[in-house]
Protein backbone atom coordinates (compact mmCIF):
# COMPACT_ATOMS: atom_id res chain seq x y z
CA UNK A 1 0.00 0.00 0.00
CA UNK A 2 1.62 3.54 -1.13
CA UNK A 3 1.55 6.51 1.28
CA UNK A 4 -1.03 8.52 0.15
CA UNK A 5 -3.59 5.45 0.34
CA UNK A 6 -2.18 5.38 3.93
CA UNK A 7 -2.45 8.91 4.75
CA UNK A 8 -5.97 8.86 3.34
CA UNK A 9 -6.86 5.83 5.54
CA UNK A 10 -6.06 7.73 8.53
CA UNK A 11 -8.15 10.67 7.75
CA UNK A 12 -11.05 8.99 6.73
CA UNK A 13 -10.59 7.02 10.32
CA UNK A 14 -10.19 9.81 12.12
CA UNK A 15 -12.56 11.60 10.77
CA UNK A 16 -15.29 8.67 11.49
CA UNK A 17 -14.05 8.61 15.05
CA UNK A 18 -14.48 12.39 15.77
CA UNK A 19 -18.19 12.04 13.66
CA UNK A 20 -19.03 9.93 16.88
CA UNK A 21 -17.60 12.28 19.73
CA UNK A 22 -19.01 15.31 18.10
CA UNK A 23 -22.21 13.32 18.67
CA UNK A 24 -21.98 11.92 21.92
CA UNK A 25 -22.91 15.58 22.89
CA UNK A 26 -24.76 14.40 26.60
CA UNK A 27 -21.95 12.56 27.32
CA UNK A 28 -18.63 14.78 26.06
CA UNK A 29 -20.04 18.23 26.91
CA UNK A 30 -20.35 21.17 24.96
CA UNK A 31 -16.25 21.99 25.14
CA UNK A 32 -15.19 18.93 23.86
CA UNK A 33 -18.20 18.32 21.51
CA UNK A 34 -17.08 21.74 19.80
CA UNK A 35 -13.42 20.90 19.76
CA UNK A 36 -13.76 17.58 18.30
CA UNK A 37 -16.25 19.42 15.02
CA UNK A 38 -13.16 21.96 14.69
CA UNK A 39 -11.16 19.15 14.09
CA UNK A 40 -13.38 17.20 12.31
CA UNK A 41 -14.12 20.20 9.34
CA UNK A 42 -10.36 20.68 9.49
CA UNK A 43 -10.17 17.40 8.44
CA UNK A 44 -12.90 17.18 6.04
CA UNK A 45 -11.21 20.26 4.03
CA UNK A 46 -7.94 18.30 4.09
CA UNK A 47 -9.55 15.21 2.66
CA UNK A 48 -11.31 17.49 0.04
CA UNK A 49 -7.96 19.01 -1.00
CA UNK A 50 -6.50 15.52 -1.28
CA UNK A 51 -8.78 14.35 -3.59
CA UNK A 52 -9.18 17.75 -5.05
CA UNK A 53 -8.60 15.87 -8.68
CA UNK A 54 -12.09 13.95 -8.39
CA UNK A 55 -14.48 17.39 -8.51
CA UNK A 56 -12.77 17.89 -12.11
CA UNK A 57 -13.72 14.40 -13.27
CA UNK A 58 -17.53 14.84 -12.40
CA UNK A 59 -18.55 15.67 -15.77
CA UNK A 60 -16.15 14.01 -17.85
CA UNK A 61 -16.34 9.74 -19.18
CA UNK A 62 -19.24 7.34 -18.29
CA UNK A 63 -21.68 8.18 -16.09
CA UNK A 64 -23.07 4.18 -14.95
CA UNK A 65 -25.10 4.05 -11.96
CA UNK A 66 -21.74 3.74 -9.45
CA UNK A 67 -20.52 6.71 -10.86
CA UNK A 68 -23.58 8.46 -10.45
CA UNK A 69 -24.43 7.81 -6.90
CA UNK A 70 -21.24 8.36 -5.88
CA UNK A 71 -21.13 12.05 -7.41
CA UNK A 72 -24.76 12.35 -5.64
CA UNK A 73 -23.76 11.29 -1.98
CA UNK A 74 -20.23 13.22 -2.23
CA UNK A 75 -21.75 16.50 -3.13
CA UNK A 76 -24.43 15.82 -0.29
CA UNK A 77 -22.08 15.24 2.08
CA UNK A 78 -19.94 18.04 0.93
CA UNK A 79 -23.39 20.31 1.14
CA UNK A 80 -24.01 19.09 4.58
CA UNK A 81 -20.67 19.15 6.14
CA UNK A 82 -20.94 22.85 4.84
CA UNK A 83 -23.68 23.67 6.66
CA UNK A 84 -22.81 22.00 9.57
CA UNK A 85 -19.53 24.20 10.07
CA UNK A 86 -21.32 27.30 8.96
CA UNK A 87 -24.06 27.26 11.70
CA UNK A 88 -21.62 25.59 14.17
CA UNK A 89 -19.76 29.39 14.05
CA UNK A 90 -23.26 31.20 14.70
CA UNK A 91 -24.00 28.81 17.72
CA UNK A 92 -20.67 28.02 19.74
CA UNK A 93 -20.19 29.18 22.81
CA UNK A 94 -16.48 27.97 23.61
CA UNK A 95 -14.29 27.93 20.32
CA UNK A 96 -15.74 31.04 18.87
CA UNK A 97 -17.81 32.62 21.69
CA UNK A 98 -17.38 36.29 19.75
CA UNK A 99 -20.26 36.56 17.24
CA UNK A 100 -23.10 37.38 18.76
CA UNK A 101 -26.55 35.35 18.11
CA UNK A 102 -29.21 36.07 20.21
CA UNK A 103 -32.43 34.10 18.60
CA UNK A 104 -30.15 30.40 18.05
CA UNK A 105 -33.07 27.99 17.98
CA UNK A 106 -33.47 27.88 14.69
CA UNK A 107 -29.62 27.37 13.59
CA UNK A 108 -29.37 24.83 16.40
CA UNK A 109 -32.41 22.64 14.49
CA UNK A 110 -30.60 23.15 11.33
CA UNK A 111 -27.26 22.08 12.98
CA UNK A 112 -28.58 18.90 14.30
CA UNK A 113 -30.28 18.16 11.44
CA UNK A 114 -27.85 18.58 8.66
CA UNK A 115 -25.24 16.69 11.60
CA UNK A 116 -27.09 13.27 11.42
CA UNK A 117 -27.36 14.16 7.39
CA UNK A 118 -23.92 13.87 7.12
CA UNK A 119 -23.41 11.29 9.74
CA UNK A 120 -25.56 9.27 7.01
CA UNK A 121 -24.12 10.59 4.02
CA UNK A 122 -20.37 9.37 5.54
CA UNK A 123 -21.84 6.19 6.48
CA UNK A 124 -23.14 5.74 2.69
CA UNK A 125 -19.93 7.48 1.52
CA UNK A 126 -17.76 4.60 3.22
CA UNK A 127 -20.02 1.56 1.61
CA UNK A 128 -19.26 2.61 -1.97
CA UNK A 129 -15.40 2.40 -0.54
CA UNK A 130 -15.64 -0.85 1.12
CA UNK A 131 -14.02 -3.41 -0.92
CA UNK A 132 -11.34 -1.05 -1.30
CA UNK A 133 -10.84 -0.83 2.24
CA UNK A 134 -10.60 -4.55 2.71
CA UNK A 135 -8.46 -5.18 -0.10
CA UNK A 136 -6.11 -2.20 1.58
CA UNK A 137 -6.64 -4.29 5.03
CA UNK A 138 -5.82 -7.52 3.22
CA UNK A 139 -2.50 -6.18 2.13
CA UNK A 140 -1.26 -4.69 5.25
CA UNK A 141 -2.47 -7.85 7.28
CA UNK A 142 -1.04 -10.40 4.20
CA UNK A 143 -4.51 -12.10 3.90
CA UNK A 144 -4.20 -13.79 0.52
CA UNK A 145 -7.21 -15.91 -1.33
CA UNK A 146 -10.71 -16.61 -0.19
CA UNK A 147 -12.36 -18.39 2.80
CA UNK A 148 -15.55 -19.74 2.92
CA UNK A 149 -15.71 -20.16 6.33
CA UNK A 150 -14.44 -16.31 6.80
CA UNK A 151 -17.14 -15.08 4.46
CA UNK A 152 -19.91 -16.73 6.03
CA UNK A 153 -18.52 -15.38 9.11
CA UNK A 154 -18.41 -11.90 7.93
CA UNK A 155 -22.16 -11.60 6.32
CA UNK A 156 -23.57 -13.36 9.18
CA UNK A 157 -22.18 -10.69 11.23
CA UNK A 158 -23.12 -7.72 8.84
CA UNK A 159 -26.70 -9.28 9.27
CA UNK A 160 -26.47 -9.08 12.99
CA UNK A 161 -25.51 -5.57 12.73
CA UNK A 162 -27.77 -4.38 10.83
CA UNK A 163 -30.64 -6.02 12.66
CA UNK A 164 -29.38 -4.28 15.92
CA UNK A 165 -28.65 -1.23 13.77
CA UNK A 166 -32.23 -0.95 12.79
CA UNK A 167 -33.32 -1.61 16.85
CA UNK A 168 -31.09 0.79 17.57
CA UNK A 169 -32.38 3.80 14.97
CA UNK A 170 -36.20 3.15 16.17
CA UNK A 171 -34.96 3.67 20.04
CA UNK A 172 -32.38 6.33 19.40
CA UNK A 173 -35.67 8.11 16.80
CA UNK A 174 -32.83 8.21 13.99
CA UNK A 175 -36.44 9.95 11.48
CA UNK A 176 -36.74 12.39 14.38
CA UNK A 177 -32.88 13.39 14.01
CA UNK A 178 -33.06 14.13 10.25
CA UNK A 179 -36.18 16.26 10.36
CA UNK A 180 -36.41 19.85 11.30
CA UNK A 181 -38.82 18.79 14.02
CA UNK A 182 -36.51 17.57 16.05
CA UNK A 183 -35.84 20.80 18.63
CA UNK A 184 -32.26 19.88 19.75
CA UNK A 185 -31.39 16.07 18.42
CA UNK A 186 -29.06 15.27 21.58
CA UNK A 187 -30.26 12.87 24.79
CA UNK A 188 -28.54 10.99 27.14
CA UNK A 189 -27.67 7.78 27.07
CA UNK A 190 -26.99 4.53 29.45
CA UNK A 191 -23.85 4.32 28.36
CA UNK A 192 -20.44 5.84 26.26
CA UNK A 193 -20.16 2.07 25.00
CA UNK A 194 -24.19 1.61 24.55
CA UNK A 195 -24.27 4.60 22.23
CA UNK A 196 -20.87 3.76 20.33
CA UNK A 197 -22.37 0.34 19.72
CA UNK A 198 -25.67 1.99 18.65
CA UNK A 199 -23.80 4.33 16.31
CA UNK A 200 -21.64 1.80 14.78
CA UNK A 201 -24.53 -0.37 14.53
CA UNK A 202 -26.78 2.30 12.53
CA UNK A 203 -23.70 3.27 10.01
CA UNK A 204 -23.69 -0.86 9.67
CA UNK A 205 -26.70 -0.51 7.88
CA UNK A 206 -26.05 2.28 5.64
CA UNK A 207 -22.32 0.57 5.18
CA UNK A 208 -23.55 -2.98 4.41
CA UNK A 209 -26.42 -1.91 2.41
CA UNK A 210 -24.54 0.91 -0.04
CA UNK A 211 -22.03 -2.17 -0.24
CA UNK A 212 -24.41 -5.06 -1.23
CA UNK A 213 -26.80 -3.25 -3.58
CA UNK A 214 -23.70 -1.71 -5.58
CA UNK A 215 -23.12 -5.60 -5.60
CA UNK A 216 -25.97 -6.46 -6.92
CA UNK A 217 -26.43 -3.92 -9.24
CA UNK A 218 -23.06 -4.35 -11.22
CA UNK A 219 -22.78 -7.90 -12.00
CA UNK A 220 -20.29 -8.19 -14.86
CA UNK A 221 -18.31 -11.16 -15.85
CA UNK A 222 -14.93 -11.94 -17.37
CA UNK A 223 -13.05 -9.52 -19.35
CA UNK A 224 -15.49 -6.37 -18.55
CA UNK A 225 -15.42 -7.44 -14.89
CA UNK A 226 -11.48 -7.30 -14.58
CA UNK A 227 -11.45 -4.25 -16.30
CA UNK A 228 -14.37 -2.45 -14.03
CA UNK A 229 -12.58 -3.34 -10.84
CA UNK A 230 -9.58 -1.91 -11.85
CA UNK A 231 -11.07 1.31 -12.94
CA UNK A 232 -12.68 1.00 -9.86
CA UNK A 233 -9.75 0.82 -8.02
CA UNK A 234 -8.08 3.82 -9.77
CA UNK A 235 -10.99 5.54 -9.03
CA UNK A 236 -11.06 4.87 -5.20
CA UNK A 237 -7.59 6.13 -5.00
CA UNK A 238 -8.35 9.19 -5.84
CA UNK A 239 -12.13 9.43 -5.12
CA UNK A 240 -13.36 10.09 -1.47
Amino acid sequence: MNRNMIIRLVIDLSMTVLMLVAMAYQITGNAMHELAGVILCLLFITHNILNRRWYRTIFKGKHNVRRILSIVVNLLFLVSMAVVMISSMTISRDMIPFIPIKNDTVLLQIHVMTSYWGFIFMAVHIGMSWATIINSVRKMTGITGTNRIRTITFRVMAVLIVVYGVQASFERGMLNKLTIYNPFGWESYDSSMKFLLDHLAIMGIYISGTHYILKFVQKPTGFKERNIEKNENLQNKEVH
